[in-house]
């Protein structure tokens, strides 16, 4: 595991760690797992979202009881990899809400695609309307997983 930044002490790690078991804790609560004062804990939360530390909160929400219970991972070859091709499909990636994650990677295929979706059904209609439409696509491989053994967005921390 890589080391933090060298400017973070171990309260700040501690304070990353519990904020992001959870996002919703007080002010209060978070200054008690820390000991240190409730200021004190405001300033360097504040601190850490003013260097990018802490980039936002959000709610994780249930994607089986809203309607995005399948999730899909897509392999995305591009017909050429130029810089052009790479900005068009970058930029078209970002309108779609059912595309969660893009990323360009380096092996066999040049974007990696997590998407949500209710059912199959709902897939092949995006991937016949969208996804096969995007620029530059030559070829998808899609992988529907079965079962979500791990998911988490918790960042190891070293406190």
């Amino acid at each position: 595991m890589a080391e933090p930044a060298a400017d973070l002490d171990r309260v700040d790690l501690k304070i990353l760690q519990v904020l992001q078991a959870d996002g919703r804790v007080s002010n209060l609560k978070l200054a008690e797992a820390v000991a240190l004062s409730p200021t004190a804990v405001l300033a360097r939360v504040q601190r850490l979202t003013r260097d990018g530390y802490i980039l936002g909160y959000e709610a994780r929400l249930n994607p089986l009881k809203l309607g995005a219970g399948m999730l899909v991972f897509v392999e995305v070859l591009l017909d050429r990899t130029t810089p052009n091709v790479f900005e068009a499909f970058k930029a078209a990636v970002q309108v779609y809400p059912q595309i969660m994650e893009c990323h360009m990677v380096a092996g066999g295929f040049d974007y990696l695609l997590k998407t949500r979706m209710a059912d199959m059904q709902a897939y092949r209609d995006f991937a016949g309307t969208v996804l096969w439409q995007l620029p530059g696509v030559r070829e998808t491989r899609t992988y529907a997983v079965m079962e979500e053994v791990k998911s988490t967005a918790q960042l190891p921390l070293r406190v």
